[in-house]
């Protein structure tokens, strides 16, 4: 990416997960950065304490014709005036995939992509490729303690990126290496149903072209097992024999679980894991199978998968005490019943109080039943009120969290079910729920982590 005439970058929606990465990118190259956001949160705090000047307000003003590239984040609506006065100004505009597709061609570039798992997969390989001493770039859609929160500046060619199938941003890059956890159907606001799903992960996976690219994929999946793969190297990973890298012998254990690895037939040994569930297991064998492509030593891949404590809002333990508090990004209906259940599986024998912010109102409708089906392993459901998603909600869309509860209760009549109108309710009608030992598990991708310490 030419970076030479850019002195001054302003990002508009400079809070986001990804868009705040970008901005450590910049600063790591000594651009000055400036943004804006509607809301001041952490991630904006600690920009500013690194010393981006942040405006809390969407105004014309904000933007100068000091600044030499304007990105903005896919949250960003296209009649933002901020936007306006950039194109205006004769600013170079670009999204903030677009500025990751630059980046992917500047590194041998190693994107997770799938509908669940990205985050976590993400950052076990990047904690791998650190302490294997291959100084990896890495962008993260969360944060975790092995980055400076969301991002790393390496020095070596290598980049770890999430690259995310909303809208098709994914086809936007050109990595070497492809590592699919899964595919699903979700981002129905944009995607006509599964089937266009798989037709544009098609088009992703195409990409691949040379005989040394390299597809890690999940072989248990079967809406992968639909793709033509392209001809290239591939690591099959999997519970099922037939993988390359076969999980066996999985044992649950409270506060962790460990299993063996069959590696092309060969026993590589005991792996454990502190974080539940079986998604981390199919992640751990994803980060596990690239970076044995490298010939990474398995020592170094066991002990970091065991030193791995998981990352923000992913089965992040805030409290564990009389009453266990959990934060959890989860919002697509398999993610919501996969973390419900590594939860009994952590922590067996305890009451799961499920605390679930539906993220994005299209979403909630087109995944309805889905999502009803999601909570039998729950005792208690409390369901505030959709969080709606600036610049991505389409307009008609007739659902509330309500009518989720409803459904829910007709589907379980002897459990506790209970709507919130707002995230203040929740924690009133939680504090009124919880009983002594119970485990509170707190889901969503919206603004409901906010709640976990009021609880």
């Amino acid at each position: 990416m030419d970076l030479t005439n850019v002195k001054k970058v302003f990002i508009c929606g400079i809070g986001g997960i990804g868009t705040s990465a970008m901005a450590k990118f910049f600063l790591s190259r000594g651009l000055d950065v400036v943004g804006s956001d509607l809301v001041k949160t952490e991630i904006t705090e600690e920009l500013e304490r690194r010393g981006v000047k942040i405006y809390y307000e969407h105004k014309e003003s904000n933007v100068t014709y000091a600044v030499d590239l304007f990105v903005y984040s896919a949250a960003v609506a296209f009649d933002n005036p901020e936007m306006k006065k950039a194109k205006e100004q004769h600013i170079p505009l670009k999204s903030y995939y677009e500025i990751i597709g630059e980046l992917s061609r500047d590194y041998n570039t190693i994107a997770v992509s799938g509908t669940n798992g990205k985050s976590t997969t993400t950052a076990m390989i990047a904690s791998i490729l650190i302490d294997a001493g291959k100084d990896p770039t890495v962008i993260v859609g969360s944060r975790f303690e092995k980055l400076d929160a969301n991002f790393r500046d390496g020095q070596s060619d290598l980049f770890v990126v999430e690259s995310c199938e909303y809208r098709a941003h994914m086809l936007l890059l050109r990595p070497r290496t492809i590592v699919l956890t899964n595919i699903e159907a979700d981002h129905l606001d944009f995607y006509k149903d599964l089937n266009h799903i798989v037709q544009t992960f098609q088009q992703y996976v195409g990409g691949l072209k040379s005989e040394n690219d390299l597809l890690v994929y999940n072989n248990d999946d079967l809406n992968i097992r639909k793709l033509n793969l392209p001809k290239c190297r591939m690591a099959r990973f999997g519970f099922v024999p037939g993988a390359d890298a076969l999980a066996e012998n999985v044992r649950k254990l409270p506060g962790k679980q460990i299993f063996d690895v069959v590696y092309y037939g060969q026993n590589i040994g005991e792996f454990e894991l502190k974080i539940p569930g079986d998604i981390n297991i199919y992640n751990a064998l994803a980060a596990s199978a690239y970076c044995l492509t490298l010939n990474i030593p398995i020592g170094v891949i066991k002990q970091c998968l065991k030193e791995f404590k998981g990352i923000w809002r992913r089965f992040e333990i805030i409290k564990n005490e009389e009453i266990a508090v959990i934060s959890d990004y989860a919002h697509h209906p398999t993610a919501v019943s996969a973390t419900i259940k590594a939860t009994r599986e952590f922590m067996p024998g305890r009451r799961v109080v499920a605390v679930f912010q539906p993220h994005q109102r299209a979403r909630t409708k087109k995944l309805f039943n889905e999502f009803v089906k999601s909570f039998d392993l729950v005792d208690v459901v409390v369901l505030p009120e959709i969080y709606d998603v600036a610049g991505r909600e389409e307009t008609g869309q007739q659902i509330s969290s309500k009518d989720l509860a409803a459904a829910l209760k007709t589907e379980n009549p002897k459990k506790e079910i209970v709507y919130a109108q707002d995230l203040a309710e929740a924690v009133d009608k939680v504090k009124l729920l919880i009983k002594p030992e119970d485990i509170v598990l707190v889901m969503g991708a919206g603004d409901v982590y906010k709640i976990v310490n009021e609880i």
